[in-house]
């Protein structure tokens, strides 16, 4: 790739050949827009935050804002499963934790010794997965927030809505048009009582 590109051209050309290697895993032709990693950060009440993992970091744009806004020595746990994005992830915030599966989000919270996490944040293409992998993630995801923490995740469609409902009160679905493709933004809490 050319290295005297632009750092935001860069990027959408690293996204866009990634899309091509694995489309199923990627979701997107390209990185998300300002406006949607916008919608994603807004509600986080960070000074409230001790804790959070984003999963399907990709290229990092929503990681770098998540950064940028959390409070120091908050615990981040970031999941990206391309070797190569994950490894300059790694270099980028070496604060950080980084791992290959969002499979294995319940074993990296213990692992970094944590409780539970107090927000997680999605990039992950829920509706390109298989049923088995959606539901085990979803059930992951419930199991390692606390009670009352938050769960935002991106979706190109609503197929999430009714699952996202029977674990997470929806507070909001926010509508990003200016992002390729359009996305909807699902701003989720869980329950108190577990299920």
């Amino acid at each position: 790739m050319n290295a005297n590109l632009p750092s935001a051209a860069l990027e959408k050309v690293k996204f866009f050949y990634k899309f091509i290697r694995t489309p199923r895993t990627i979701g997107s032709v390209t990185p998300s827009s300002r406006y949607l990693t916008g919608k994603m950060i807004e509600p986080v009440p960070w000074q409230h935050i001790d804790s959070i993992a984003e999963l399907g970091c990709g290229t990092g744009v929503i990681t770098k804002a998540i950064h940028q806004k959390m409070k120091p020595g908050t615990a981040a746990l970031l999941f990206e499963k391309d070797s190569y994005l994950r490894k300059q992830l790694a270099e980028q915030y070496p604060d950080s934790s980084t791992y290959a599966d969002a499979q294995s989000l319940g074993f990296a919270v213990r692992q970094e010794g944590l409780e539970h996490l107090d927000c997680i944040v999605s990039g992950l293409p829920f509706a390109n997965f298989p049923q088995t992998f959606r539901d085990s993630l979803i059930e992951q995801v419930h199991r390692c927030l606390k009670p009352g923490g938050y769960f935002i995740a991106f979706q190109y469609s609503l197929q999430m809505k009714k699952q996202l409902s029977r674990d997470f009160e929806i507070e909001s679905i926010r509508f990003v048009m200016r992002n390729v493709p359009p996305a909807f933004v699902y701003v989720c809490r869980k329950k108190d009582a577990d299920r």
